[in-house]
């Protein structure tokens, strides 16, 4: 387990670094695809990534944890040398609109950045407002036309991590360079 921020500590969750092979986290991802399949029809989302992708050394895959339940989570994916690829960002139905997103993507960031990673890269659908407007709230910038062109209905945002004394990063809002 790694530090819990205030807002998972006051309510008694907890944060677990683990794998999406993991089975308590198998409820969320069908969850998520689920939620894929209601909001865009058949996709291959889930599928686009292979698993192995979202473990160390470049990768990581984060739940929050409600008595043992995974109740949210995300994972983050080598995107390059210096960026790391948010995905799976997600959020129980009954937990939503309690912050639990902001502290997954705050505690993403600053995995990303313990990695060595100055840069976050993500995507989400047109068909996810909640999303778009998390990824403003929380310091990400609008990237134009620069999603994967085999999927013109992306959205793509990013985030800079900045550099500070020891080698290590923090994050700092999009747009400061």
């Amino acid at each position: 387990m790694t530090a819990v921020p205030d807002v998972l500590s006051s309510r008694g969750l907890a944060i677990r670094y683990s794998s999406p092979f993991d089975p308590i986290a198998e409820p969320l991802l069908r969850e998520l695809d689920e939620e894929y399949l209601d909001r865009y029809g058949p996709n291959d989302e889930m599928r686009r990534h292979p698993a192995a992708e979202f473990v160390a050394p470049g990768g990581a895959f984060l739940l929050v944890l409600d008595r043992g339940l995974a109740v949210a989570g995300g994972a983050f994916r080598r995107y390059d040398d210096a960026t790391a690829e948010f995905k799976r960002v997600w959020t129980h139905r009954p937990y939503r609109r309690t912050g639990l997103a902001s502290a997954v993507l705050r505690e993403l960031e600053a995995e990303a950045a313990r990695r060595g990673y100055r840069r976050i890269y993500l995507t989400t659908g047109p068909r996810q407002p909640e999303a778009v407007a998390l990824y403003h709230r929380t310091g990400y910038r609008r990237l134009a036309d620069q999603a994967d062109p085999a999927y013109d209905d992306e959205l793509a945002f990013e985030k800079l991590l900045a550099p500070i004394p020891g080698g290590a990063a923090a994050v700092r809002p999009a747009g400061a360079r």
